[in-house]
């Protein structure tokens, strides 16, 4: 568990409404906290878990659960429907993503995920990806620069920023944090130095690993793979994310106007059981910082309407 200490454990687990038969999908498994909690719900010889991650250190931790309900799918849960079709699963009983990075992760230097360290500029959940932070500060263009900074980091500066990284790696080409942080402690506002060093990582760390993209076309897919009064429950990190979730679970879609039949019924996949987000109590929150930022959404598969 020093992998990674599960946010909100019970409320994830409660959001599931699990069933001792039913089959539960945990599509980021890390060190495997949430997962080991749905099994002990599940009836060994009826109840099934899936879990993914594309960790290697995350497979790893799988390897020390030794339960007949569980499996290990080592893969990018933007693949979840293919992955579940070739175990034979057509349809599921709930689905739960813990996004973002683990505790691990982040204080691992050589990942490259935190301000804290120094290290490679790397940035990659699945270590086996070809692009890296160094790629993207490279390679990119200043005008694509310019739009991930400002999409993804939400930076107001990201025009400037994006200008100096463009000249700074034309004598001295971007390999470790440092580097990078050097520039953008001249840049960052007055006493907001921390803040937007983290939101230039948030930047790079999502357009390395396509989460934004990859969280779509999770919830897509969950609509299509969850049974009837199936529970979807996801914890994000910060707002890209829960505004994405939020939009699908209460107009079926990411942006736009909600869609109508012709007698004017919301045609949505889900019904969303959090109007506001959970959040960690105060007593989680003063053993676990992670849990700060963490926004807990529950929504139900609703039921198709003869």
């Amino acid at each position: 568990m020093s992998y990674h200490i599960p946010v909100m454990l019970d409320e994830c687990v409660s959001g599931l409404n699990l069933r001792e038969d039913g089959i539960y999908v945990d599509v980021t498994f890390g060190g495997g906290g949430h997962t080991k909690e749905i099994l002990k719900h599940l009836d060994s010889s009826k109840g099934k878990i899936y879990s993914f991650d594309q960790d290697e250190d995350a497979k790893k931790n799988a390897e020390s659960i030794n339960h007949t309900s569980f499996r290990f799918i080592d893969a990018n849960f933007r693949f979840l429907k293919r992955y579940l079709k070739a175990e034979g699963i057509q349809k599921v009983d709930g689905i739960l993503a813990d996004l973002g990075i683990s505790s691990y992760q982040i204080d691992t230097p050589e990942r490259g995920f935190s301000t804290r360290f120094e290290g490679p500029l790397d940035m990659r959940m699945d270590k086996m990806g070809d692009k890296t932070a160094q790629t993207i500060l490279n390679a990119y263009t200043e005008q694509d620069l310019h739009k991930i900074l400002g999409m993804y980091g939400e930076i107001r500066n990201a025009k400037t920023l994006a200008s100096e990284i463009v000249k700074s790696r034309i004598n001295n080409k971007f390999q470790t944090i440092d580097q990078l942080k050097n520039i953008l402690k001249r840049l960052s506002p007055p006493r907001e130095e921390n803040k937007y060093m983290a939101q230039v990582f948030q930047a790079l760390r999502i357009e390395v690993n396509d989460e934004l993209k990859a969280l779509e076309e999770l919830l897509i897919q969950s609509s299509e793979l969850l049974n009837e009064g199936g529970r979807l429950v996801i914890m994000s990190y910060h707002s890209l994310e829960d505004r994405l979730v939020k939009n699908f679970f209460t107009k079926g879609k990411f942006s736009g106007e909600l869609d109508k039949d012709l007698f004017g019924n919301v045609s949505k996949p889900f019904e969303q059981l959090t109007r506001k987000p959970i959040e960690a109590s105060q007593e989680e929150l003063e053993r676990n910082k992670r849990a700060r930022s963490a926004k807990l959404r529950i929504a139900e598969k609703l039921f198709y309407k003869q």
